[in-house]
């Protein structure tokens, strides 16, 4: 059934991991005193109060998109539950290697002007991974809990 416990967990990891696409996941300040965010989709700094993309990152644009509308994907697997177990665990790999995707594309922007990336200049978009990736596994043990029921439902039978 699509009206599960898993479907509102997948979806709101879905909907965590599309908040990449608001928020960035590194705000610096440059050596001239602008501000500078990186997200998903590339760099942007404010010039006179608005922000102008510096440069664009369609690679991880398209990853990023592919990893936020996954579990999405994953919510109408409801009839093969082994399968969607399967899919919700690679969901949980993709993220995991979109994080070191981010990372390392956040150090190579920061390398190229001289700075690291410390704690402080970190974004919301950093936070939002690891609360995706708590969402997936508790859409894991829904499903998991699930095929528990049905199997105990089979014995009575």
């Amino acid at each position: 059934m699509i009206q599960r416990i898993q479907s509102i967990w997948l979806l709101a990891a879905a909907l965590v991991l599309l908040g990449l696409f608001i928020f960035p996941f590194v705000n610096y300040i440059d050596l001239v005193g602008l501000g500078k965010r990186i997200f998903v989709t590339g760099v942007f700094s404010s010039v006179n109060n608005e922000s102008v993309q510096e440069s664009s990152n369609v690679l991880l644009t398209i990853g990023s998109a592919f990893v936020a509308i996954f579990p999405l994907f994953i919510i109408f697997l409801f009839k093969n539950r082994k399968l969607q177990q399967l899919c919700v665990l690679a969901s949980i790999v993709s993220v995991v290697l979109l994080a070191v995707w981010l990372y390392a594309s956040a150090n190579s922007s920061l390398s190229a002007i001289s700075l690291s990336l410390k704690p402080s200049n970190i974004g919301v978009g950093f936070f939002l991974l690891p609360v995706a990736i708590i969402l997936l596994v508790m859409a894991l043990n829904g499903i998991k809990s699930d095929e528990k029921l049905i199997k105990s439902a089979d014995r009575l039978r």
